[in-house]
C-alpha cells in the first residue's frame, strides 16, 4: 500500500524512491509487525480474559500444566493482525505471491478459529471434528497448489529441487499439486502439534520463517538465483516482506508467549502459520530444505504417527506421551530446558538449511 503511494510521490521527491529496495522494506516490516504486536498485546489478552477464552488442560498429561488451565488462548490472531497489516503496509500489493500466502494464512487461520472457538466458547471437547478440519484444510490448500501450477512460467517452478546436488531437479508435472498439497496441510498440522509448550512452536517458526525469506530474496533475484544454481521464480522475492512481518509478529507474540506464557496461540496462529510456512516454501522451491529446517515440526509429527501406531498394533507405546516434548517432560526435563534445546536444534538445522545453497 505505502509502496504505491511512495511510487507516486517519487516523481517529486527522490528521497521516496529509497522505499522501492526490498531490504529496507523488510527491515520496516519487522519493526511495524512488532510494534504492533506489543503495543495491542496486553489489550488483546485482557480481551480474551473477559471472554473468559481460557486453555483447557489434558488431565492426562504432566502435572506441572495444570496451573495453565484458564491461560487465554487464541492468541495467534494477534500474530495473523501484525502479520496481515504489516505486509499490506509494506509489501507490494501488485504481486501475486503475496496475496496467496496472505489468503492461505487467513484461510486455515479461520479453520484454527473455528477449532479453537468450539473447543473453548462452547466447551466441545472435540472442537471441529477432525474430517472436517481436514476437508477445509484440504481444499485450500488444492486451491492454492492449483493456482501456482495454473501460473507457473518455466518448467524449474513445477519441479522438485534436490539440495546439495547442483542440477538435480526432478519434473513433478500434475504431481506438483500433489505435493504442494502434503506440504502445506503437512506443515500447518506440524506447528499445530508443536505448540504444546510456551515458546516452543513460535521460535521455531520465527527462525525458518526468516530463513526463507532469505530463500525467497535469492530466488526472486536472477542475478543471486543463477550465480547460486537455484531456480529464478519472477516475484517470489516480495515474499521477503510477509517472512521479516512474520518475524516481527512472532517477536512481539513471544514477549508474551514466554514462559510462563501470558496467552498461548492456538490453532488459529498454529494452522495460519504452518499453513504459511509451506507456501512459502513451494513458491520459493524449497520444500525438502523446509523439511530439514523444520526438523522440530517433524520430529514432534513423527512421534505422534508412532505413538499411535505402537499403540493400535502392539498395544504398547514407544514414549511415554506425544507429541514427544511431553515425553521429555515426563522424563523429568523441566519445561524451559525442553523448550530451549529444541529452539537450539532448530537453529542448527536452519543453518543447515541455509548452508545447501553453497554446498552443491
Amino acid at each position: 500500500m505505502l509502496l504505491l503511494l511512495t511510487d507516486y510521490l517519487s516523481k517529486y521527491h527522490t528521497f521516496f524512491s529509497v522505499f522501492n529496495y526490498l531490504s529496507l522494506r523488510a527491515i520496516l516490516g519487522v519493526l511495524t509487525a512488532l510494534a504492533i504486536s506489543l503495543l495491542i498485546g496486553n489489550r488483546v489478552i485482557s480481551l480474551l480474559q473477559r471472554l473468559q477464552i481460557g486453555q483447557a488442560v489434558r488431565s492426562d498429561g504432566p502435572q506441572s500444566h495444570l496451573s495453565k488451565a484458564g491461560t487465554p488462548t487464541m492468541g495467534g490472531a494477534l500474530i495473523i493482525f501484525s502479520i496481515s497489516v504489516s505486509t499490506l503496509l509494506w509489501g507490494d500489493l501488485r504481486n501475486h505471491y503475496v496475496w496467496l500466502v496472505l489468503i492461505v494464512m487467513l484461510a486455515f487461520g479461520v479453520v484454527g478459529w473455528v477449532d479453537d472457538y468450539r473447543k473453548v466458547v462452547e466447551k466441545n471437547s472435540k472442537g471441529l471434528p477432525a474430517r472436517w478440519k481436514y476437508f477445509w484444510q484440504s481444499l485450500i490448500a488444492i486451491g492454492a497448489a492449483c493456482y501456482l501450477y495454473s501460473i507457473a512460467t518455466t518448467p524449474a517452478e513445477t519441479s522438485l529441487l534436490i539440495p546439495i546436488f547442483k542440477n538435480l531437479a526432478l519434473p513433478l508435472g500434475i504431481f506438483f499439486i500433489v505435493l504442494t498439497y502434503f506440504v502445506i496441510v503437512g506443515t500447518s498440522n506440524a506447528v499445530n502439534l508443536t505448540d504444546g509448550l510456551d515458546g516452543l512452536a513460535i521460535v521455531p517458526t520465527i527462525l525458518v520463517g526468516a530463513a526463507l525469506g532469505v530463500f525467497a530474496y535469492l530466488t526472486g533475484n536472477v542475478k543471486f538465483a543463477d550465480y547460486l544454481l537455484i531456480p529464478y521464480v519472477h516475484g517470489s522475492g516480495e515474499l521477503l516482506v510477509f517472512c521479516s512481518a512474520m518475524v516481527g509478529a512472532g517477536l512481539g507474540f513471544l514477549w508474551f508467549n514466554t514462559y510462563p506464557a501470558q496467552v498461548f496461540m492456538g490453532d488459529v496462529g498454529s494452522l495460519a502459520l504452518g499453513a504459511a510456512l509451506g507456501t512459502i516454501a513451494v513458491v520459493v522451491r524449497q520444500e525438502l530444505v523446509l523439511f530439514v529446517m523444520g526438523g522440530v515440526f517433524v520430529m514432534e509429527t513423527v512421534s505422534v504417527i508412532l505413538q499411535v501406531a505402537s499403540y493400535k498394533l502392539t498395544k504398547r507405546r514407544i514414549f511415554r506421551m506425544a507429541p514427544i516434548h511431553h515425553h521429555f517432560e515426563l522424563k523429568g526435563w523441566a519445561e524451559p530446558k525442553v523448550i530451549v534445546r529444541f529452539w537450539i536444534i532448530t537453529v542448527c538445522l536452519v543453518l543447515i538449511g541455509l548452508a545447501t545453497l553453497k554446498v552443491r
